[in-house]
């Protein structure tokens, strides 16, 4: 039987591994979208590159409305908060994704080029806009919400929508957009042939380095500018939710804490710079399908690089660091976490299994002789 703090890092984890799997799966074909209107240079090319995707997208969003479901009931507190703080930002990744189902669906309806070059640039819109704001908010969270408890657990935002727009949460946007970009244009490079090919390899290659690039300095950033938060009353971890029963300082490096107590944890940047460089190595070879990989495993680095650094902090507060939000005092009941534990262990499997079943079905190239003989069955 596990206990109650074992039940809390092991959703942290969780929600660890559905927010990655969001970014490689739905990343990707974000990434195709993103890179549409500037790879493709005809309808022909332009429709290859939607169809490479097209069977899938839909299917790939369910990494993301999982995960935030899981939040939701896993740590309600933060999805609470969060969603009151970032409401406009969250409202701008909504309108931005309604350009991708109707995109997809009438971008071919009608043989207009000006009807078929605004739904490209809709996609363009539902694929870039998502990513860089996830980014921004990462870059938010590492900084500090403005936010505070009563003692009645009635949250109040104090921020505004364009004080998230700093310098180092753009920074984040920058780092988040590109890698998003760089996964898309492996996964065309592995899809295509010919000049989409080639444009969509060049594309990835030059985002890969503005990700390592804007990642690194993050990475100096963070350690030299920015302050974290620590905690510096005991805490019960096994207890009941309270984000109010500790206390919290921010200092200066906080956030390199935990590589100092964990040293191994420094494997989770590493990863992220060397799936990234793995990838930018297999794609000058033309090993595209080892870049996809390499690029997966490169942004589970990144992402792990961000909860790693802060943990147990999940969403920190800048205007009242003890009401911080962490992994001991945001969670649920046991029951419900114990009950979603058996939930996943049952279902993640099972969407493993059919996501790897449809692309394993929809495997191959695909090319302008496709698309020819498939003009009303093809995106």
């Amino acid at each position: 039987m596990l206990d109650y703090e074992t039940l809390k890092v092991i959703w942290w984890v969780l929600i660890g591994v559905l927010l990655i799997g969001f970014a490689v799966m739905d990343g990707h074909d974000m990434g195709v979208g993103t890179l549409l209107p500037f790879v493709g240079r005809s309808d022909v090319e332009r429709r290859v590159i939607i169809n490479t995707v097209g069977p899938h997208w839909d299917g790939n969003q369910v990494w993301f409305i999982t995960a935030g479901g899981a939040i939701f009931a896993a740590f309600p507190l933060i999805y609470a908060t969060a969603f009151s703080g970032f409401y406009w930002a969250m409202l701008a990744v909504l309108w931005a994704l309604f350009f991708r189902p109707v995109g997809f669906d009438y971008r071919s309806k009608i043989d207009d080029p000006r009807w078929r070059q605004t739904w490209d640039w809709g996609l363009f819109v539902g694929g870039f806009v998502p990513p860089l704001i996830f980014g921004v908010a990462f870059g938010n969270v590492l900084q500090g919400v403005p936010f505070s408890f009563d003692e009645g657990m009635v949250s109040t935002y104090t921020g505004s929508f364009w004080a998230l727009l700093n310098p180092f949460a753009l920074l984040c946007g920058v780092v988040s957009s590109a890698m998003i970009t760089a996964h898309g244009g492996i996964y065309l490079a592995h899809r295509t042939e010919g000049e989409v090919q080639s444009r969509a390899s060049r594309s990835a290659q030059v985002a890969l380095i503005v990700m390592l690039l804007c990642f690194a300095v993050a990475g100096v950033w963070v350690a030299t500018g920015i302050e974290g938060y620590k905690i510096t009353s005991a805490v019960a971890p096994g207890g009941p939710a309270d984000p109010l029963a500790k206390e919290v300082v921010r200092a200066a490096g906080a956030w390199l804490a935990n590589y100092q107590q964990w040293p191994i944890a420094i494997a989770v940047p590493v990863v992220g710079f060397a799936g990234a460089l793995l990838a930018l190595f297999a794609l000058r070879l033309g090993w595209t399908l080892s870049a996809f990989i390499a690029s997966a495993l490169g942004m589970a680095g990144v992402i792990g690089t961000a909860g790693v650094s802060m943990f147990p902090f999940v969403m920190p507060s800048s205007s009242d660091p003890r009401s911080s939000l962490t992994v001991w005092d945001s969670v649920s009941s046991y029951m419900t976490l114990a009950i979603m534990l058996v939930v996943v262990v049952i279902f993640i499997p099972l969407i493993v299994f059919y996501t790897g079943w449809a692309y394993r079905v929809m495997r191959g190239k695909v090319t302008a002789d496709f698309i020819g003989k498939n003009k009303h069955s093809a995106y």
